[in-house]
């Protein structure tokens, strides 16, 4: 069956946009992070934890935010902390084993991995699909650094925890874990990333569509390649590919969990690196490439465009978040990353830059959002008028 696009990508602009219900009121006057290194004990799910961390963020009275060796965050209420003990020490990332270690007390017995320079891949399908897996996400992490090592003139942060991607078997064995993690918003997902596990969910996406017929096994990567070059599969590479940006971008320092980063960039950012291309061997490569199948959308939804919409894509994250308007915003945010990309490249960088130094769960106004972009950007209004002629006339 074949996905909608729309409730997938709406439902991802959820998770990536998660923040705790906790008040809003930092300790930090100065704005910046003061990151302590404790170990903690504390009540989640019904389960008690101890563990090193290092405390990103306190907030309130007593309320957490914490890393963990395995590279989730945790999002604590006073509550449920039981004890905080300073340490020296200092908090060691855990390594792929370990963290296999770790998932299978979580996952059923069949569970297997298969470990890349930069992934860990933790799948109960066949070991031909998530090895075609494992090299189009090191594909992906060897262009997205190069493409912003060049965009920057330095390089990125290598990330400092191993990249984890659940690959389940099956739609079925998928929506039996992801319905605990995201109750019933899995149903309309192929894949998504979770902010605050820091991990990648999907499931083997050569059955998807009819693409392989009941009963047939995928015998090796060259059958993977084509099916997944077939037209019907565009969409299925693409949210592979884009689930995967996401957690480079979030890992490389280019972006930071759990800030107030505008969602347009965020899509817009992924949408960007997802473009297929057909005459890839694995589908997906050109990076640059037209994402047509969000330009088409942009221009559909033109003659209905509200004047200004620039303004509120920036400032607020709403229209995300309502099937109504989500299907106007997400095109627009491919359309305005090309063209900032493409037009204003060291001015978008310099964005991105600051951006990067926004602090977990701290909360911009939409007019603190507008001042930051036009700080970069310049007049909006004109900004907004030079990016139409741009995608209209030049975009092809």
């Amino acid at each position: 069956m074949c996905l909608s696009n729309l409730p997938l990508k709406l439902l991802i602009a959820l998770l990536c946009c998660l923040k705790p219900t906790l008040a809003q009121d930092t300790s930090y006057a100065d704005g910046e992070m003061r990151i302590r290194t404790a170990y903690v004990e504390f009540r989640q799910q019904g389960l008690v934890h101890k563990s090193i961390a290092e405390i990103q963020v306190e907030i309130g009275d007593g309320n957490l935010l914490l890393l963990t060796p395995d590279g989730q965050l945790h999002t604590l209420e006073k509550k449920d902390i039981i004890s905080v003990e300073p340490t020296e020490e200092v908090m060691i990332p855990l390594t792929s084993e370990q963290i296999y270690e770790q998932l299978r007390a979580e996952l059923p017995a069949n569970f297997d991995i298969y470990k890349t320079r930069h992934f860990l891949l933790v799948h109960n399908t066949t070991k031909i699909y998530a090895e075609w897996v494992g090299r189009l996400f090191e594909d992906l992490y060897r262009r997205f650094y190069n493409y912003w090592g060049n965009a920057r003139g330095e390089e990125l942060a290598e990330p400092r925890f191993p990249l984890v991607a659940l690959v389940f078997s099956d739609k079925a064995s998928y929506l039996r874990f992801a319905q605990d993690e995201i109750g019933q918003a899995a149903q309309s997902m192929i894949g998504y990333y979770n902010l605050k596990t820091n991990r990648i969910i999907t499931y083997d996406m050569t059955g998807v569509d009819g693409l392989v017929p009941p009963g047939r096994r995928v015998s090796s990567s060259q059958v993977i390649t084509q099916i997944l070059r077939q037209p019907q599969a565009e969409r299925t590479v693409s949210t592979i590919i884009h689930e995967a940006v996401h957690q480079l971008a979030y890992n490389s320092g280019l972006q930071v969990r759990l800030a107030d980063t505008p969602t347009c960039v965020s899509e817009g950012m992924a949408m960007f690196f997802e473009a297929p291309d057909r005459n890839s061997r694995v589908g997906w490569g050109a990076l640059g490439k037209v994402n047509y199948y969000n330009l088409n959308l942009f221009l559909k939804n033109l003659p209905s465009r509200k004047p200004n919409s620039l303004a509120e894509l920036i400032g607020d994250d709403t229209q995300f978040q309502s099937a109504s308007t989500a299907g106007i915003a997400y095109p627009e945010s491919w359309a305005l990353t090309y063209f900032l990309i493409k037009v204003h490249r060291e001015k978008y960088v310099s964005y991105l830059a600051e951006l990067s130094e926004l602090v977990p769960l701290s909360e911009l106004s939409p007019r603190e959002r507008m001042e930051m972009f036009s700080k970069h950007f310049g007049d909006v209004q004109e900004l907004e008028r030079n990016f139409l002629k741009y995608v209209q006339y030049r975009v092809h």
